[in-house]
């Protein structure tokens, strides 16, 4: 591996979170906090013009980086047919294999889970139960707060990096050039212009 993959390996930041309208401003605050922190984050919307199969794609992209942050506040059925998701405990199952497999070849994958508030995570993935997810009420606020919490704690953070609450400060430009950009793209959003809002707003960081 060449230093440059090497180094866009250590600061990639898989996201796995849903992606609908209603969860929209979390995932937005999850992009913004890893990227207002130095870090480059990773999704599988970032390949979604590609004819690979979703669960090839999202094998590598989690392959390529170092960290993955996990949100498996969506627990409950959905829809009339009461259906929940398993795409998040799926892509998490990965991300934990990863971590084992990096024992043998020295690149040891870290990686966050994020629950709603309250331990009714311990009913439904009762595995985690010796683990220390980080709790959010479903808020920006407190995305930013626990995963910036997180994210300062790396090694591969920076020396001097902006506080939760000037993320949060920020957050607002950021969302405001989410939706220009969605504009301009005839009202719809992509990964690319997702990204380019969240670096031209944490500039000033």
């Amino acid at each position: 591996m060449t230093p440059e993959a090497e180094r866009a390996y250590e600061k990639s930041v898989f996201i796995n979170c849903p992606y609908d309208p209603g969860f929209a401003d979390l995932f937005h605050s999850l992009v913004f906090t890893v990227v207002a922190h130095g870090f480059s984050p990773r999704s599988a919307r970032e390949s979604e013009a590609s004819a690979d199969p979703r669960i090839d794609r999202i094998a590598s992209a989690l392959a390529e980086s170092k960290y993955s942050i996990h949100d498996l506040s969506r627990f409950t059925g959905e829809g009339v047919d009461n259906f929940a998701r398993f795409n998040m405990p799926l892509e998490l199952g990965m991300a934990i294999a990863l971590r084992y497999a990096g024992r043998e070849t020295g690149r040891v994958h870290n990686w966050q889970v994020l629950v709603a508030d309250g331990y009714a995570y311990q009913r439904f993935v009762s595995d985690l139960a010796g683990f220390d997810p980080s709790l959010h009420d479903m808020t920006v606020t407190s995305i930013v707060r626990v995963v910036s919490a997180w994210l300062r704690q790396q090694p591969e953070a920076e020396a001097a990096t902006p506080s939760a609450r000037a993320v949060l400060a920020a957050y607002e430009d950021f969302r405001k050039q989410v939706e220009h950009l969605r504009q301009e793209a005839l009202d719809y959003s992509t990964w690319p212009d997702i990204v380019l809002a969240a670096s031209r707003a944490s500039r000033h960081l």
